[in-house]
């Protein structure tokens, strides 16, 4: 059987791995780096994704007047995590993250000559119990697959290349112990059937999580039973075959049951693979209506604040499907689709026409959605609106007087004017448009039925990112069930929790996986000396 040898196995070439390849090459390290993926493929999840960073104490955040601290952040953090007693490694994760990211994420980033929106948005508010007290998500120009171009190239031209040996389109499916240590791995090269031996001092698990394989998110899934209808934002490769094969070796996996999931998927227009959906950003000022029609309630669901708390509800509704409805002015305003994808100016960092479009509408992006989706349903009339969301769920579960009555009572309450403004929506609207981030990209409210034509988007709950993983301590190595590191193995970015089995505990304050990768496989680096 061929057999690599290297100082460093990586195992996954997401944004983790590559961050790993690139600090071991710094150290002079010789590594092998695997992926499931086609070279085409490198950087995984991180391809399709926006790019969001959630960062605390930048110079952005100072520019914009944000008086921010770690201490302020951890706070945050304890509240939306809700972590339980036994919870050591993530909470001490989710220390090392605010006390660490500004210095070894934005200015390691920024010297890597990757640049950040100069806005700073706000996020996961919180609805009960407090989100991020202030704004900090970061947004990168160039989206994620901008940071993956970057790092691909960093790797390719660095001065160590040459110890550099990158293995696509490989299924690792097993590790190598050597007296007791973890010595590298086996897998399968998916289009031969070629077994091949990777062999390394040292062996990194970025695989992933398992919010890919549909299966185990329901086994999983938090609250009750999961829905008869999932999409897949993740992709089927993170399947968790790695988690299970290192509990094979006395490693511990915690946590599966936290996720970070979306509330508003709708299906790939042009899909890659089954159940492949696309996560919106849902619109603020639309109203969100169950499968009859009727306002979800009595507290509105509102984008923003709490999205593990919009999926939990969503999950427990009768029908696994719900509808937004809105008008084309806020849609062109506020409709946004989450990823590199449908965000092409940010992508491609062209400012001009990012700018108009911020300014002025996201008019080609409703277009296309109205091209495209199915599930993207324009009308110039009520009427003609729900004949159309029949059509497609192919019932007549949608009444025509549900939503005239939902639209009808929010109409008359944006009516009365500020003054006496009294829907909790509203309210969380004016709230939103306080912050100059969030005001140009949230309407004023207005009556719906005043500007037309109509628009109805059905969604589904999207799998997306795993918060849970395998146990590791602050220098990234895995556990085993005593709580000591087992010799020669590390586990980061999601693969880990992004960070100890869990760091972000119950829920996320968004914006934290990203800058988890990269954190989390520069720990391990730095362990390697």
């Amino acid at each position: 059987m061929p057999a690599q040898e290297s100082d460093i196995v990586i195992i996954g070439a997401g944004i983790a791995g590559l961050v790993a390849a690139h600090e071991c090459l710094e150290r002079g390290k010789s590594v092998t780096l695997i992926d499931r993926h086609t070279a085409a493929n490198v950087g995984g999840l991180a391809r399709t994704a926006f790019g969001g960073m959630a960062l605390v104490g930048t110079p952005l955040q100072r520019r914009m007047g944000i008086k921010d601290s770690p201490d302020l952040a951890l706070s945050d953090w304890h509240s939306f995590a809700e972590f339980g007693e036994l919870d050591v490694w993530p909470k001490r994760w989710a220390e090392a993250y605010v006390e660490q990211c500004a210095d070894r994420v934005f200015h390691w980033l920024r010297q890597k000559g990757m640049r950040f929106l100069p806005a700073v948005n706000w996020v996961e508010r919180g609805n009960f119990l407090p989100g991020n007290s202030v704004p900090r998500y970061h947004i990168l120009w160039g989206t994620g697959l901008g940071l993956v171009e970057r790092l691909a190239a960093l790797l390719a031209a660095h001065r160590n290349a040459g110890k550099l040996h990158s293995v696509f389109g490989c299924r690792v499916d097993e590790l190598l112990v050597d007296d007791g240590c973890i010595s590298g791995c086996r897998g399968v090269m998916e289009a031969s059937g070629e077994e091949r031996e990777f062999l390394g001092g040292q062996t990194m698990v970025a695989t992933g999580g398992i919010n890919g394989n549909l299966q185990k998110v329901r086994h999983h899934w938090y609250w009750g039973d999961a829905p008869e209808e999932l999409l897949n934002g993740s992709h089927p490769y993170c399947d968790g075959a790695m988690h299970d094969v290192v509990e094979q070796h006395g490693g511990v996996v915690t946590h599966l049951e936290n996720m970070w999931n979306y509330a508003a998927g709708i299906p790939h227009p042009l899909p890659q693979f089954d159940g492949h959906g696309l996560s919106l950003i849902p619109c603020k000022s639309a109203l969100w209506l169950d499968h009859t029609g009727r306002r979800i309630g009595p507290e509105p669901l509102i984008t923003g604040f709490d999205t593990n708390d919009m999926c939990g509800r969503l999950s427990a509704m009768e029908k696994p499907w719900s509808w937004q409805v809105l008008n084309w002015r806020i849609a062109a305003r506020e409709f946004a689709i989450s990823g590199a994808e449908h965000n092409p100016h940010i992508r491609d960092s062209r400012t001009l026409p990012f700018l108009r479009e911020t300014l002025f509408g996201n008019h080609r992006l409703v277009r296309q959605m109205q091209e495209e989706s199915d599930h993207f349903i324009v009308a110039d009339t009520l009427p003609e609106l729900v004949a159309e969301m029949n059509a497609l769920d192919g019932s007549d579960f949608v009444k025509l007087d549900n939503v005239a009555r939902a639209i009808g009572s929010f109409d008359d309450n944006v009516r009365r004017g500020p003054a006496l403004w009294n829907d909790d929506q509203i309210r969380r609207i004016v709230h939103a448009r306080a912050w100059r981030s969030d005001r140009i990209r949230t309407c004023k409210p207005k009556p719906l039925l005043q500007h037309g034509p109509l628009i109805a988007i059905k969604l589904r709950l999207i799998t997306r990112k795993s918060l849970g993983g395998i146990q590791t301590d602050l220098a990234s190595r895995a556990l085993d069930r005593n709580g000591k590191p087992i010799a020669g193995l590390f586990a980061i970015g999601e693969a880990a929790g992004f960070g100890g089995g869990g760091a972000s505990g119950r829920r996320s304050l968004e914006g934290t996986f990203l800058s988890g990768c990269i954190l989390t496989a520069r720990a391990a680096a730095d362990a390697l000396g």
